[in-house]
């Protein structure tokens, strides 16, 4: 379920701050959400799995930590990655 090194490295590719970025808030902002993305599909189909539930609490958690610091450093930005990744309506 994790995810495969072609999807981060496009990800990486598509919300990378300058050329040698991989570790911005964006980037893993955009991981984050990806892997959440993917828990949620397996929920639909496995919905007593308890334990990765619990990992999903702790990947939100951690992108919500991201989200407000985000927040607080640059509105801009943080506005630009919520609307790409669709994250709020």
């Amino acid at each position: 379920m994790a995810l495969t090194k072609e999807v981060k490295v496009e990800l990486i590719g598509d919300y990378k701050t300058h050329d040698t970025d991989t570790g911005s808030s964006e980037v893993q902002i955009a991981l984050l959400t990806r892997r959440l993305n993917d828990l949620n599909d397996h929920f639909k189909s496995h919905k007593k799995d308890h334990h990765s539930r619990r990992g999903l609490l702790r990947i939100v958690s951690r992108r919500r930590k991201l989200l407000d610091h985000l927040k607080t450093e640059d509105l801009k930005r943080y506005q630009d990655v919520i609307t790409r990744l669709k994250i709020r309506r």
